[in-house]
């Protein structure tokens, strides 16, 4: 079950909430709600709609973001490595669902169509918050059946996005796992992960943590467009140099690459990375599973006129006419002379500056088991805990 509260614009009803807005939406990347697929009856706004009322003089609205209790029942989600084999992890663990970052090229999306919520401006602006995260964790890896496996923070949002200040879901988790000494993989693009670098160096003192930091452009205007909160370019470099001055291992991840749009940044952000402290790095090309496809088309073509076309055409080019091939192993590198073109510039540039070895793998062999009263259990001895994968 769900419980709804509003934060940054005051209480909505539910029936407000669920509107589409009448008026442009400030600080959102996107402004409309696209059918939800489960749905038999879609309703679609179009872009043009929001130009026309901006042209007649009308000022940009701003949309609160509604936070739900998730009231879950478990908190580790377990991934089929058969069904996903290009994913490197087994484990994930995602404290909320939606992400008020709004980035408007996110994978995740069209999960949020699970809900009956659209992909579209549902995604950034309804949250879902699984506030007794910590203790599921604690429970599930108290449980004997538990081997201290890398858990990834997470699949399907940022878990230190503009809500987690306020919430603390993932400073409570990690307060968990740093007492258990559990290794853990984070992906972020917001600086707030310095609010924890407390935990982070003492996990990785046993060598049990690593954080992967989103670096996607260096243009600040092109970020504002494309992640609109979240942090700047600069926070993000100043992010890596913090984290790696306090001997937390960093990866840097250009991700997504989108060619004709950040692909000839890729040199820079790689060099920026490297410069700020990072110690490997990754790269994913654009997806679009699912719905995001038009929500994609329809910011490029609002924000991108000139060039609207020809990013599409690339992107085509990249997935044998398609705008995205779902394959496990062509879904995050693409095919044809463009994805390779990517994939050699981020090989050469990579090895130029020292980028293209991978960390030694996060290690489980000091992981003790919890019990649920919050002191660790006299049985967690070496016997018990496997050696953590490698993510």
């Amino acid at each position: 079950m769900m419980y709804g509260m509003s934060t940054g614009g005051g209480r909505q009803d539910h029936e407000y909430a669920d509107a589409l807005p009448q008026r442009a939406v400030r600080g959102r990347s996107t402004q409309t709600n696209p059918g939800n697929r489960y749905e038999s009856v879609r309703l679609h706004v179009l872009g043009e709609y929001w130009d026309h009322r901006a042209a007649e003089g009308e000022q940009p609205q701003q949309t609160p973001t509604v936070v739900y209790t998730d009231k879950t029942k478990s908190i580790l989600n377990r991934l089929d490595p058969d069904a996903s084999p290009d994913i490197p992890f087994e484990w994930s663990l995602n404290p909320y669902r939606g992400c008020e970052h709004g980035c408007v090229y996110c994978y995740a999306r069209p999960d949020h169509e699970r809900l009956g919520l659209s992909c579209g401006l549902d995604f950034e602006t309804k949250i879902v918050a699984k506030t007794e995260a910590p203790v599921l964790l604690r429970k599930e890896l108290a449980g004997p059946k538990w081997q201290p496996m890398t858990i990834a923070m997470a699949g399907v949002t940022d878990v230190y996005q503009p809500i987690e200040r306020e919430l603390r879901i993932t400073r409570g988790c990690l307060e968990v796992m740093a007492e258990c000494r559990q290794p853990v993989a984070i992906v972020t693009k917001s600086r707030l992960v310095l609010r924890d670098l407390d935990l982070l160096t003492e996990l990785a003192r046993y060598r049990a943590v690593r954080v992967a930091v989103s670096l996607t452009t260096l243009d600040h205007d092109l970020s504002m467009k494309m992640e609109p909160r979240a942090a700047s370019p600069k926070h993000r470099l100043e992010t890596i140099r913090r984290l790696s001055e306090a001997g937390v291992p960093v990866v840097l991840m250009t991700a997504p690459i989108i060619p004709g749009l950040n692909d000839r940044e890729l040199p820079a952000l790689l060099r920026a990375g490297s410069d700020a402290g990072a110690k490997t790095a990754g790269y994913v090309f654009l997806r679009l599973p699912w719905q995001l496809k038009a929500l994609f088309e329809d910011w490029l073509s609002r924000e991108f006129p000139d060039r609207a076309g020809h990013v599409l055409s690339l992107l085509r080019q990249s997935h044998e006419g398609k705008l995205y091939d779902a394959t496990p192993g062509v879904r995050q590198r693409g095919t044809g002379p463009i994805a390779e073109q990517v994939r050699d510039v981020f090989k050469l540039f990579t090895r130029k500056h020292h980028l293209d070895e991978k960390l030694p793998p996060m290690s489980g062999e000091h992981f003790r088991r919890p019990s649920l009263n919050g002191q660790m259990g006299l049985f967690a001895d070496r016997e018990m805990n496997g050696p953590a994968s490698d993510i």
